[in-house]
């Protein structure tokens, strides 16, 4: 059964997937097997395609990250969750003990959570091929597969959510604005900040980034008050960022002391 949490845990398990320090692991994970899983299957965010032969309903972005550490993590689709797997050769196995948040989404989400976190304990063994991790039962048959997230910024766009005020807080955007960014193919990006355009370059190797220097234009907005702060706050955020992780329809962009600089959500 999947565990609901206090909101002192769910704050613990929101850090936890957000790759945040925390100096003690509060799911009391062990090491997995075969020295923590084959490295095709850890350290890749694996996206549902399939869950009993059925698509992923339409909109949601199941998911489950394997770490080298023996732990699991990812989206229900609606709600946050972790948990502990072992692997010894093809055979894997999630433990009982997954706890996720405690977010009620409407139907049929709800249902694919419930059947996903079952998918995923009841799975016996895996088979990698190229971008597919397909989970069986113990009767061999596939009771979900998964598409590795791709990591290509190239030709996508995304809207900010939330950025770091360089006060060491991460503040929500204005209410009224949608800074966006689009990163095009030719390692140029475009947006606005909230008020003024934004241009410049970007680069991305193996999870690193590098945006800027960026350029913006020169109008005034006067509303919604404190637009033109944020603006300027946000423009410097972006310049921080230093490594950057794409999950299902969200990506985060972290410095080089792995504090979040900006958040976004798929425009």
């Amino acid at each position: 059964m999947t565990k609901r949490l206090w909101p002192a845990a769910v704050l613990t398990l929101s850090l936890l997937l957000a790759g945040c320090a925390v100096t003690s692991d509060p799911f009391n994970r062990t090491p997995a097997g075969d020295a923590g899983g084959p490295s095709d299957l850890v350290g890749i965010t694996w996206l549902l395609d399939e869950l009993n032969g059925q698509p992923a309903v339409e909109g949601t972005f199941p998911s489950v990250t394997f770490s080298s550490e023996g732990g699991i993590g990812g989206s229900g689709g609606c709600n946050v969750y972790a948990g502990n797997y072992t692997v010894s050769g093809s055979q894997i196995d999630v433990a009982d003990n997954i706890v996720s948040t405690m977010m009620a989404c409407d139907e049929p989400i709800m249902s694919q959570e419930f059947s996903f976190f079952e998918a995923l304990k009841t799975a016996s063994s895996f088979v990698v091929e190229d971008t597919r991790l397909t989970l069986s039962g113990q009767d061999g048959t596939a009771v979900a597969t998964f598409n590795a997230q791709s990591q290509d910024l190239a030709g996508t766009s995304w809207q900010i959510t939330a950025y770091n005020n360089g006060q060491e807080a991460v503040v929500s955007v204005l209410e009224g604005t949608t800074p966006t960014i689009e990163f095009g193919a030719d390692g140029q990006l475009s947006g606005t900040a909230g008020c003024n355009r934004v241009i410049g370059s970007y680069s991305t190797t193996d999870g690193t980034i590098e945006l800027g220097p960026l350029a913006t234009t020169q109008m005034a907005c006067p509303e919604p008050e404190g637009v033109m702060d944020q603006e300027t706050r946000l423009v410097a955020a972006l310049e921080s960022a230093a490594t950057y992780h794409v999950e299902g329809p969200t990506l985060e962009m972290r410095t080089a002391d792995d504090a979040l600089a900006v958040h976004f959500t798929r425009a």
